[in-house]
């Protein structure tokens, strides 16, 4: 009996000391818990050493009040679980005028709840810092604003330029742009895809510029066009973005442009260079306003379907659909020859002019449409042709379009909620 109670202890020892043993390599493999904090700042010194200092799941406010003429930059890197954010002390409390700006680089950072007002800086907002450009990075509940004149000046300027890839703006409001240059612009890299998504903002108005170069929003450029962006635009509100004809000018291949909303919006959402965008579930209000226009159609493999375009007074460019005539052997920054393009399942109430084929730019576009489709579209209009066709169409297939003299009670769409930050409301 004794024999068997010292085997017993010996075994309840050893079997303990495995059991210590197991948990001390478990605890060896945990990372130390980094306590986040805060930091109050109060002028760019004091955020220069914050962001120098800074570590993942921190924070740093700026204190209320006017931030006139400074420019901000960190670069550093949270993660995922803990980003690192860059706020103010109170939304909409933190005015940065002027020359003002923030750079931000590196990955996982927030910037939230900051005002930027008249600014004549290049870039208000930089998500990079040098040549480094921001990753997986967030702009939210900000807001750009403009109540000066509109400048007569050549500068050339943006709110907002996206480097890098995964950022993401969203609820934010731009509206008085003044100079030359896209209020919101992606810049692309040959050796990444961009991947941003834009969404839920208010892009508010913006005074005729009278020249090209004042896109509301930009994906790429004439030189990136043929790069793979992949960009999401998504639930934002246009209203009277009218800085030129493109209102949202796609330079770039794989973009998807979904359940935005364009209230009397003197411009288009242009598919200007690249391939392969989705353009699927936006409503086009024209309320009446001069010269508004829907969707226009450049370049390969594109899809136009589902859209709701109601009330609109614009012609040739600015027609409710219009897919353009191209340039034979086409640069990529001029007009690729549109192929194998879907228009399907839209529907256009009460247009001037609803689906426009063939329209040219000059006597080198002379390439009509070809591969492509229009389908399945319904056109309510006592006013002007239902498809106007300015070119060939014996290589499209046009079937189904269904006409009507009135509109449906519920052929209109809900209207999505108001977008743009809380406090600006």
């Amino acid at each position: 009996m004794h024999q068997s109670n010292t085997f017993a202890v010996i075994h309840r020892r050893k079997l303990h000391a495995r059991i210590l043993a197991t948990l001390l390599v478990q605890l060896s493999t945990i990372t130390p818990i980094a306590w986040a904090k805060e930091t109050l700042v109060a002028n760019p010194a004091e955020f220069a050493n914050a962001a120098k200092n800074v570590q993942a799941g921190d924070t740093i406010i700026l204190k209320n009040g006017l931030w006139k003429e400074k420019r901000l930059r960190i670069q550093a890197n949270g993660t995922s679980d803990q980003p690192i954010t860059l706020k103010a002390e109170t939304p909409g409390k933190v005015i940065l005028r002027g020359k003002s700006s923030i750079s931000v680089a590196g990955s996982h950072l927030i910037l939230d709840g900051l005002w930027f007002q008249n600014p004549s800086t290049s870039d208000a907002i930089e998500l990079r810092v040098d040549d480094t450009p921001a990753t997986d990075c967030r702009i939210t509940n900000c807001a750009v604003t403009d109540t000066r004149p509109l400048s007569s000046s050549k500068s050339v300027t943006r709110f907002i330029s996206l480097y890098g890839s995964r950022n993401r703006v969203d609820h934010c409001y731009f509206a008085g742009k003044i100079t030359g240059g896209p209020s919101l612009v992606v810049w692309l890299a040959a050796n990444a895809e961009s991947s941003h998504r834009i969404d839920h903002n208010h892009f508010g108005p913006r005074e005729p510029l009278n020249k090209n170069d004042g896109e509301t929003i930009r994906v790429g450029d004439s030189a990136s066009s043929m790069l793979n962006a992949t960009c999401i635009i998504e639930h934002n509100l246009f209203e009277k973005c009218n800085g030129e004809t493109e209102c949202i000018s796609n330079k770039s291949c794989g973009n998807i442009y979904r359940n935005n909303t364009f209230k009397a919006v003197s411009g288009t959402l242009t598919l200007r260079h690249g391939n392969g965008c989705r353009v699927e579930n936006n409503t086009f209000l024209g309320e009446g306003a001069h010269a508004t226009g829907g969707i226009r159609i450049i370049g390969e493999n594109h899809i136009v379907t589902g859209n709701y375009l109601e009330n609109l007074t614009g012609d040739g460019y600015r027609s409710g659909i219009c897919l353009m005539l191209g340039i034979p052997n086409s640069a990529p920054s001029g007009y690729v020859q549109v192929k194998h393009a879907k228009v399907t399942a839209n529907t256009l109430v009460n247009c001037e002019h609803n689906i426009l084929i063939g329209m040219n730019n000059g006597p080198e576009t002379t390439l009509p449409p070809i591969g492509s489709e229009v389908s399945n579209n319904i056109i309510i209009s006592p006013k002007g042709k239902v498809i106007e066709s300015r070119c060939p169409v014996d290589q499209m297939v046009i079937k189904n379009n269904e006409t009507r003299q009135k509109s449906p009670n519920d052929v209109r769409p809900a209207l999505p909620e108001p977008a743009g930050p809380t406090w600006e409301r």
